[in-house]
């Protein structure tokens, strides 16, 4: 886990309903914030929200859809992969295992092949 992270912030963020269930939602797939709306009965401003500060804490990943008229939105990825709490000399230690970050060349590649 980032040392810039702090676990009260982590552990507070997943005592969130929402937040759980975007990161369940977006496990599959890439979602936008529209579906995600849908998908976890919640107002478009707390998906945004929500969004924000699970890629504050690296637990999930914004990317950007192009479509064909040229429009573009974001779509949400979960990151995390595995999240485990020990206690440890008296203290709740936090480690967060995500999943590798897409190549940055096979991000661009896919955007080009959707144009």
């Amino acid at each position: 886990m980032s040392e810039d992270i702090r676990a009260t912030d982590v552990y507070a963020l997943l005592d969130d309903e929402y937040a759980r269930a975007i990161l369940t939602a977006t496990n599959a797939e890439p979602m936008s914030a529209k579906a995600l709306s849908d998908a976890c009965d919640a107002s478009l401003p707390t998906i945004y929200r929500r969004a924000d500060r699970l890629i504050e804490c690296g637990l999930l990943e914004e990317q950007t859809e192009v479509v064909k008229d040229g429009h573009h939105y974001s779509v949400y990825e979960a990151r995390l992969e595995r999240l485990t709490i020990e206690l440890e000399d008296d203290e709740l230690k936090l480690s967060i295992e995500t999943k590798p970050a897409p190549d940055v060349a096979d991000r661009f590649t896919d955007m080009w092949e959707g144009l």
